[in-house]
């Protein structure tokens, strides 16, 4: 920096922050106090802006920073930024995201020890006057197993410090190799099922998605085993109330620890009144040394941007160089939906490795951000940690899994494809796409080792079936008879491969809808006796 960038401080945050941006020749003034008037009347001198949760940086507002660059969020989340029109003005946006992972393991620690010997309990009833041993006697964690739903950094650490107390660790994340499970001496549950067969605690650490809202309900407390005890630190809606409710009036359930609800602020609630269930208000990221550490880090990332360094928190990217973006950019869509699917497909188990290989033109190029569009359409709503496009190779290294990336400049048949394949221990997975037409239309032209060409639209249904008369038939009335249009279908043949591993009497049909294809309506053409498996999946 020629001359000293200035950084506006627009809320409170840690001394550690403010020092490392001062040590670092960058001219800081504090608006702590400015109201919303006074920070659009001043936002146009500051190249940099660092904010926590109550500065709102909208249109409006990035309209009149015309020297800023970056925005830093000392935190998680970026909900109080218009992340879209800050790309569309250059704005580089950054957070914290690891800030908070260790006081929400820690929480959860917390929670789950309260939980096993009845602490909170046991001091109200001394407080007013009660002794009472016997009625709050608990149990101890040695030797007991945890099951965590999620094993993402905050999982990981939950594992460590459960280890710690002579617990044993089991596992349920799809999203992390096998070799990460051995590493931290962890049981790898193939299913939530399993996890549940097993578990005397349950700690939920998932991110809040349409999949996940409701993982805790009746049917899954049915699962587990009697007297389990269930703790949430991560997302309220990830438990159906009721559900824990019903399953701690049985007896089913033994207690619960929550720190997080469908609502919040929330002081008033059924499970408030139960003496097996503690509650606290959202702790699990407030700690003196996370707020500290948010601000810490989001200094780090606002100093890197403004001094050409890395910004490894990004929240959106800056746009493909000009000279790449004709050839690269109309696959980006493309590898993202190649992603989904292929997650989408796969039968379960811990991803090992991810395999992207690129044919044609676009191998003359670098894919990598090809690569990142596959990852993102991988991990998107299945990690706890928020993904974009600067994270996401990141958080797939950490979770143990191994991204191989190869080009070669022919391909056959097509001009220009891109093959992906996920594999689990001995289960390959491929799906492979291309873009077709002036207007670059993503078509997908491979997956259960079948072929065809089928132009992608947002909601696909696929089913692999016994080619026998008939079939195409019994999946078009099942889908009337509920309402579905199909907008359009293909079906595929044997691509007479060396490497085929579907029997040859098999074919698969893919076709798009007009609207999404229910899990019940996919479960009712998997009833006729031909069709051996079906995926709804949504590709926006």
């Amino acid at each position: 920096m020629s001359e000293a960038a200035r950084v506006l401080i627009g809320e409170q945050i840690g001394d550690g922050g403010l020092e490392l941006l001062r040590n670092s020749g960058i001219e800081v003034e504090l608006g702590t106090d400015w109201g919303r008037d006074e920070l659009l009347a001043n936002i146009d001198r500051f190249e940099g802006l660092l904010i926590r949760s109550a500065t709102v940086v909208d249109a409006e507002l990035l309209e009149r920073a015309t020297k800023l660059k970056v925005v830093g969020r000392a935190g998680v989340g970026v909900d109080n930024v218009d992340v879209e029109a800050a790309t569309e003005h250059g704005v580089i946006i950054a957070n914290a995201p690891e800030s908070n992972v260790v006081t929400a393991a820690e929480h959860t620690m917390a929670l789950l020890l309260a939980l096993a010997r009845n602490v909170p309990q046991a001091h109200g009833a001394l407080t007013e006057g009660r002794w009472e041993r016997a009625e709050h006697s608990g149990v101890e964690l040695l030797d007991k197993t945890i099951g965590i739903l999620g094993f993402g950094r905050i999982g990981q650490l939950v594992a460590a410090r459960a280890q710690a107390f002579g617990m044993k660790v089991i596992a349920y994340d799809p999203f992390i190799g096998v070799e990460r499970y051995r590493e931290l001496g962890v049981v790898q549950a193939e299913t939530p099922q399993q996890l549940y067969a097993q578990s005397d605690f349950i700690t939920l650490h998932l991110p809040k998605t349409p999949e996940t809202e409701g993982f805790l309900d009746r049917a899954a407390f049915e699962q587990m085993k009697d007297g389990v005890r269930v703790l949430n630190v991560a997302r309220g809606p990830l438990i159906v109330d009721q559900d824990l409710q019903s399953a701690l009036d049985s007896g089913k359930v033994a207690g619960a620890a929550l720190d997080v609800f469908r609502s919040e602020p929330l002081t008033e609630h059924p499970l408030f009144s139960y003496p097996n269930v503690i509650v606290t208000p959202h702790l699990g990221a407030s700690t003196d040394e996370a707020t500290d550490r948010a601000g810490y880090q989001a200094a780090e990332q606002v100093i890197a941007a403004l001094t050409g360094a890395s910004v490894t928190s990004a929240i959106n990217m800056p746009a493909v160089a000009p000279e790449d973006l004709e050839v690269l950019g109309p696959f980006r869509p493309l590898c993202h939906h190649l992603g989904r699917l292929v997650s989408a497909l796969a039968e379960g188990g811990a991803v090992d490795r991810i395999e992207v290989e690129y044919f044609g033109r676009i191998a003359e190029r670098d894919c990598r951000p090809l690569t990142t569009s596959v990852l993102l359409g991988l991990l998107e709503g299945r990690t706890e940690e928020a993904v974009n496009e600067v994270n996401a190779p990141s958080i797939v290294a950490r979770r143990g899994i191994v991204v191989s990336e190869t080009s070669r400049t022919s391909a056959r048949d097509f001009t220009e494809l891109v093959r992906v394949t996920q594999i689990a221990g001995e289960e390959r997975t491929r799906v492979v796409g291309t873009t077709l037409g002036r207007r670059h239309r993503p078509h997908l032209l491979e997956l259960w080792d079948r072929r065809f060409n089928l132009q992608l639209h947002e909601h696909l249904v696929l089913f692999q079936y016994e080619d026998v008369p008939g079939m195409i038939g019994h999946v078009g009335v099942v889908l009337g008879q509920n309402g579905i249009n199909i907008e359009n279908a293909a079906v595929g043949y044997d691509p007479d491969e060396e490497d085929d591993a579907a029997p040859a009497t098999r074919a698969v049909m893919v076709l798009t809808t007009s609207t999404p294809v229910p899990p019940e309506v996919v479960a009712q053409v998997e009833e006729h006796p031909g069709i051996v498996t079906g995926r709804a999946v949504n590709l926006d």
